[in-house]
């Protein structure tokens, strides 16, 4: 009994056996063989075809008259033998299926399903083979960037960038931010030797192929002692409000200290207030008295160093009544004199100094002398006032 069965589970597996050679090769039971002068198929190679990733593309092929069995296989999986899908992927469904046109679909295409595919048909008298090569094309993408940098000025600076897709793409680095000034790099790798404060930034990197373009961007903060602009000297009147500027440029942002001599002033300090604001420092005198003028120093400082500038409060002193009346009288003397040369003149008279006499001939002498004026120049004042 054991032996019938083994006898009838062997000449099963057998009979699947012959079933799957004759459906791969497509031969036809009782088809004889032909010699080998003849031809015993026509291949046809076609076009590739190429689709993007996440396509739709659609294989077809012809059949003709007396087919007896169809299939489109990829590499050595069938997808599909007549009507009958043979492919487990979702993606992958029949479109058309007649005497004329065997067509089936795949979705969503991926790097994966590139390759060769085969439309075979069997007709009564010979098998005919249609091959097409699919190519998938894949826009770049990014897959390894360097992250954003802190490093000190001076320090050797390397940024990379790996992007993948198909056909391959094409890297470019360059400074876009603050400015673009001219560095670049046309390969993965970005070497910036010796970083100074001005190549801080913004850099981007592209990936380019025929399909589309990937960017991405790396920030570089370069940190940098302080530099402390010139210090301008400021003048103040007395009892006025007088405010002294202190500007640093420095990364990271530099802490602000202000001195007298040598002693350290603090805000709120006999009327003192100090005010900071990014790189920008101020010391306000509310009410400058005389013992506020005087040599300020200011100092800005980071972890990476340290700046100073020196600025000078001095007195402004407003003009006063004496002064003024100097002032003006020195005017009027200037003015006096100038009028009374130009009357002199236009008389034909001549100044000759103390003592001077008019020519005989007119009849009647002038002299002026430096009294005289004064008490002109003093009578005029008094006329003003």
């Amino acid at each position: 009994m054991k032996m019938v069965v083994c006898g009838c589970c062997a000449a099963s597996w057998k009979r699947c056996v012959v079933v799957c050679l004759r459906f791969l090769f497509l031969l036809p039971a009782g088809l004889p063989v032909r010699s080998q002068g003849q031809s015993q198929s026509d291949n046809k190679q076609m076009d590739n075809i190429t689709v993007r990733q996440g396509e739709t593309v659609f294989l077809s092929c012809s059949q003709g008259d007396f087919v007896t069995h169809t299939a489109w296989l990829n590499r050595s999986s069938i997808l599909y033998a007549g009507e009958d899908k043979w492919s487990v992927d979702p993606r992958v469904s029949l479109v058309t299926f007649n005497q004329d046109e065997f067509t089936i679909k795949i979705e969503d295409v991926d790097l994966t399903d590139e390759g060769q595919y085969i439309c075979a048909v069997q007709t009564i008298s010979r098998p005919r083979t249609t091959s097409v090569h699919l190519i998938v094309q894949v826009p770049p993408k990014i897959v390894n960037l360097s992250k954003d940098l802190v490093l000190n000025e001076g320090s050797n600076v390397t940024l990379m960038c790996l992007a993948s897709g198909r056909p391959e793409p094409a890297i470019v680095w360059r400074m876009i931010s603050p400015s673009d000034d001219g560095l670049s790099s046309d390969t993965e790798v970005l070497e910036i030797p010796f970083i100074t404060k001005q190549r801080a930034g913004t850099y981007e990197c592209t990936a380019a192929n025929d399909i589309a373009v990937d960017t991405q961007t790396v920030e570089l903060t370069v940190n940098y002692p302080p530099s402390v602009s010139e210090g301008r000297d400021v003048g103040v009147t007395l009892g006025q409000r007088g405010v002294l500027e202190c500007e640093a440029d420095a990364v990271p942002e530099a802490d602000f200290e202000w001195y007298r001599d040598d002693r350290r002033i603090f805000s709120s300090f006999d009327g003192i207030e100090i005010e900071n604001a990014g790189a920008l420092s101020k010391l306000t005198f509310f009410n400058v008295s005389e013992a506020d003028y005087g040599n300020y120093t200011c100092v800005a400082i980071n972890k990476l160093g340290s700046a100073n500038t020196n600025i000078v409060l001095y007195e402004i002193i407003e003009p006063t009544s004496s002064t003024l009346l100097q002032v003006e009288t020195a005017s009027v003397l200037q003015m006096t004199s100038s009028d009374l040369e130009q009357t002199a003149f236009e008389n034909n008279e001549f100044w000759e100094g103390p003592g001077a006499v008019q020519d005989g001939n007119s009849g009647t002498s002038t002299m002026f002398t430096p009294t005289c004026l004064l008490l002109i120049v003093v009578l005029q004042l008094l006329l003003k006032f």
